[in-house]
């Protein structure tokens, strides 16, 4: 089983890194289509959770799967692709010299600003903004926050796909039909 972890971790991670290096990060689709683009590619990678559940039980196992070992190949497909997707980010906002941080706190204070804030309110968003600058600088901070980011959508999918897939009438394997 963990072959097939890795193997399918590997296809979902680098399903999920393709994005970031195709769609340019400075004037990136913001907002909802961002996130949009974003979940939806994280599912696309993580259907791969699914391929490798059912093969597993269908080419391995013979037909039947329990839900527990359903559910930890899941997650583990879902930490491999989590960790190419923080290293595929780590490598580009480097490579590239993009301070993600900065940009983010900028909308931060423009969203205050574009919603009418009271000058205190700006301020706090200002003040709100140089913290998470701060923050976003250090690796204890930005390596756990980047994987938090898709990690739940895994354990979504592999919740989801462990509790189809243990059912052995759903999808069953096609025998091939003699000639």
């Amino acid at each position: 089983m963990l072959r097939r972890i890795l193997i399918y971790g590997l296809i979902a991670g680098v399903i999920v890194a393709l994005p970031m290096f195709t769609i340019p990060l400075r004037g990136h689709p913001s907002g909802i289509w961002g996130m949009v683009i974003g979940y939806l590619s994280m599912l696309i990678a993580f259907s791969t959770i699914f391929l490798a559940i059912k093969h597993q039980r269908d080419e391995v196992q013979g037909g039947v799967i329990r839900f527990l070992p359903a559910l930890a190949l899941g997650l583990g497909v879902s930490v491999i692709a989590s960790i190419i997707y923080v290293v595929a980010w780590e490598a580009l906002t480097n490579v590239l010299h993009y301070d993600f941080a900065a940009d983010y706190a900028r909308m931060m204070i423009a969203h205050a600003k574009a919603g009418g804030g009271s000058p205190a309110a700006i301020a706090r968003a200002a003040a709100d903004a140089a913290e998470f600058q701060r923050q976003y600088a250090d690796p204890l901070f930005r390596l756990p926050m980047t994987f938090v980011e898709i990690f739940p959508v895994g354990v979504l999918v592999s919740l989801i796909c462990a509790g189809l897939l243990c059912n052995s009438r759903f999808l069953p394997a096609r025998r091939a039909v003699p000639a």
